[in-house]
């Protein structure tokens, strides 16, 4: 679990980006989180390809269908884009560009590598470098086109973060990732006590807290902890069955309830409530705009008794 500062800091909270061995392991602190930390590799290019690697699969794993076009076919992609007229296919269309760009950049880093370990020195001014630093910083540009797979919004750290892994040191890299997984905590809170807030006194949903707050230290856990930690089966399996938890809240009677309360909108909320920590915990990254939406419906509800459906996304 991830320490707070309530647990482990005076009330003198130390400055952000402070280490710390807690319990055996490393934790810096970021946002109010101590957040388990991880050895940086040696900044080289191969360590760099893979990172850029893992960074874009990463990438088209948390965004919508379609974006996961070959580097091959990058010109196509790019006229399909200049030409098109209608705004609602050409943010589509740049989506599919900006994923083109993406591998393009992956293809020419990967070549480098290739290239140095036959014994030729690659310097930072090659201009295959500086192509492959234009495809990611063009990607980056094009991904306010793209959105998540829930279809409310774009991740747009998911788009930087290539570019950054590029252009900085590695240990730079990896101090701003544990700044962004600070405000993902921080989000997966400030979702868990805005659905207690507003539904816990509701009748019917009075039950919600024990297994909310049990989602909510599952996901941050998840959240600090890398696909290739010895400790992500546990933690995985943590997260997941926390989350079916919550689809078998008990619910109370209804019978003294007020009638103004639509229960099947609270049972959605319910259901995006967890659907968006889970989200923001696999992602690692905040979802700002769909956070504080979800928080107005919560209290919109709260109010009326009524949450009305804002969209439907297309199957992830």
């Amino acid at each position: 679990m991830s320490p707070t500062p309530t647990e482990t800091a005076s009330e003198t909270s130390p400055p952000e980006g402070t280490r710390r061995v807690i319990d055996g392991v490393e934790r810096v602190l970021y946002d109010g989180y101590w957040i388990k930390t991880y050895p940086v590799p040696a900044d080289t290019l191969e360590a760099k390809k893979r990172l850029i690697e893992a960074l874009t699969r990463r990438l088209f794993n948390h965004t919508e269908h379609g974006m996961n076009i070959p580097g091959t076919r990058l010109n196509e992609a790019r006229t399909a884009y200049e030409t098109e007229t209608d705004p609602a296919k050409k943010r589509v269309k740049g989506a599919m560009l900006a994923g083109a760009l993406f591998n393009r950049a992956t293809d020419i880093f990967r070549k480098l590598v290739e290239l140095q370990a036959c014994g030729i020195e690659i310097l930072s001014d090659n201009p295959l470098m500086r192509e492959c630093g234009r495809c990611l910083l063009d990607a980056m540009e094009l991904g306010r086109c793209v959105l998540h797979r829930s279809g409310e919004e774009g991740i747009d750290e998911l788009w930087g973060e290539p570019f950054r892994a590029f252009s900085i040191p590695l240990e730079d890299f990896y101090e701003s990732r544990y700044i962004k997984i600070g405000l993902a905590m921080r989000d997966i809170d400030r979702i868990a006590n805005a659905m207690i807030a507003n539904l816990a006194q509701i009748p019917a949903f009075a039950n919600i807290e024990v297994p909310l707050r049990e989602l909510t230290e599952a996901a941050k856990i998840k959240c600090e902890t890398l696909r290739t930690d010895l400790d992500i089966f546990e933690v995985w399996a943590q997260m997941v069955t926390a989350a079916e938890r919550m689809a078998q809240i008990p619910m109370e009677s209804t019978q003294d309830m007020p009638t103004t309360y639509n229960i099947s909108d609270g049972l959605h909320l319910i259901q995006t409530g967890r659907d968006l920590i889970f989200y923001i915990a696999r992602a690692r990254t905040p979802m700002p705009k769909s956070t504080k939406d979800f928080i107005e419906r919560l209290q919109n509800y709260l109010k009326t008794g009524r949450a009305p459906i804002t969209h439907i996304p297309l199957p992830a």
